[in-house]
């Protein structure tokens, strides 16, 4: 599509590339075919083919409202357009640009400000995020349905972790909610490793990857991700540098964002070589364990298991398939789900800012993946795994511990 942007807009960082994956946009609406909130409310205004139009109203005639806003808060970023669409148009990174711009403009009611900005001050911390669970935990009764929703009904104990003790060595993201929603699942990704001959390398220098700031839509946020991502590359990079053949992640979401920081750090001189090697180095579970001799740790089980594939596996990383395929060589009963590239309705912190719209997903996905009458559903995204077992339907678990769990059977 044509483009001319307003004297301000080029002046907006970033104006260059945005007007690149604008022009590369035909408009020929395939996107919404998939997009989840377009189907939920079918205003072409909560399609993808309509944000592109707010946004590219806002670069070039300055028109903008908290209509605009609103619009754009509810894209769940599940980057499903982009899997679906023709011309290869890169919509994350155009919304990446477009909201801070918008939210630097049009001002949130106040119970909107703290909400967004206490789930970026308690998230990335796992101490405080720790301290802030415990406390909810007692008080779960007084808590929002929202955030009740969100407290596990089990939290299987993590078990003893084995001593790095093998010539091949891996890196592991702890992250920052995953340690206490679901303390087992690096664990148990650990003990599923060892016995593969690969040990895991504690680096506690590492915190959150960064994308709970970069993707809370403004520009402080943006600034505190990259933040995150460089303190990252500083932990890890002396490792790497020593023999680490990789960073894994067990979350999906973090993966997709790791994988990014090439991109997104490659007008920094300081950190742009180094961010496309890490970025490089970082692996899904699923892609080490595609690699790898799968024999020994094949399980026998007739229990039936869906599986639920996160946008961020299937979408952003391109993983779908191959985590269909590792499920199947480990000897897992793969249940069909229909409809399988629709989003759950986690995406980081939507279910907390748009609860309505991301419960009606929920159960939707549930419907989609309780189909096949599975005993167990399992996925591979922290979110993904809060989300649909606070339902309180069929029990949701992250697949790498329904493994380990086997092989201790």
């Amino acid at each position: 599509m044509q483009t001319n942007f307003s004297d301000a807009a080029r002046a907006l960082p970033h104006a260059d590339e945005a007007e690149r994956i604008l022009r590369n946009c035909v408009h020929c609406g395939f996107c919404n075919a998939t997009c989840p909130t377009y189907q939920e409310l079918g205003n072409e205004l909560d399609g993808p083919r309509g944000r592109i139009y707010l946004i590219k109203q806002f670069l070039e005639h300055d028109v903008v409202s908290a209509a605009t806003q609103e619009h754009l808060d509810r894209c769940l970023t599940c980057r499903n357009c982009e899997t679906t669409c023709p011309s290869g148009v890169e919509y994350h990174k155009l919304l990446d640009i477009g909201r801070p711009a918008i939210d630097a403009r049009v001002r949130r009611p106040a119970s909107e400000r703290l909400l967004h900005e206490g789930l970026r001050q308690a998230l990335p911390r796992p101490g405080l995020f720790r301290a802030l669970f415990r406390t909810g935990q007692a008080l779960k009764p007084l808590l929002p349905r929202r955030l009740a929703s969100k407290m596990p009904r089990q939290i299987p104990a993590p078990g003893q972790r084995p001593q790095p003790r093998h010539t091949r060595r891996m890196l592991m993201l702890e992250g920052c909610v995953q340690p206490t929603l679901s303390p087992n699942t690096n664990a148990a990704a650990t003990r599923v490793l060892d016995r593969l001959g690969i040990s895991i390398e504690p680096v506690r220098e590492a915190g959150c990857c960064g994308a709970v700031d970069f993707h809370a839509g403004t520009w402080s946020g943006q600034r505190d991700g990259l933040a995150r991502a460089r303190r990252n590359i500083d932990a890890w990079w002396p490792r790497l540098q020593h023999g680490a053949e990789a960073i894994i992640q067990t979350a999906s979401g973090c993966g997709a964002f790791i994988k990014e920081y090439g991109y997104l750090l490659r007008d920094d001189p300081q950190y742009a070589e180094k961010a496309r090697a890490v970025s490089a180095k970082a692996l899904d579970l699923f892609e080490v364990l595609a690699q790898q001799d799968l024999e020994s740790i094949r399980i026998q089980s007739e229990e039936k298991i869906a599986f639920h594939c996160p946008c961020t596996l299937q979408h952003a990383q391109k993983l779908g398939a191959l985590a269909q395929q590792v499920l199947t060589r480990l000897g897992l009963n793969l249940t069909t789900v229909p409809d399988a590239h629709l989003c759950c309705g986690s995406a980081g912190t939507y279910s907390i800012t748009q609860p309505e719209l991301a419960k009606n997903l929920r159960d939707n996905k549930l419907d989609a993946l309780e189909s096949g009458h599975p005993d167990r559903i399992v996925t591979a995204n922290i979110g993904c795994q809060s989300h649909l077992d606070g339902a309180g339907r069929t029990p949701v678990r992250h697949w790498i511990e329904v493994i380990d769990e086997a092989l201790h059977a």
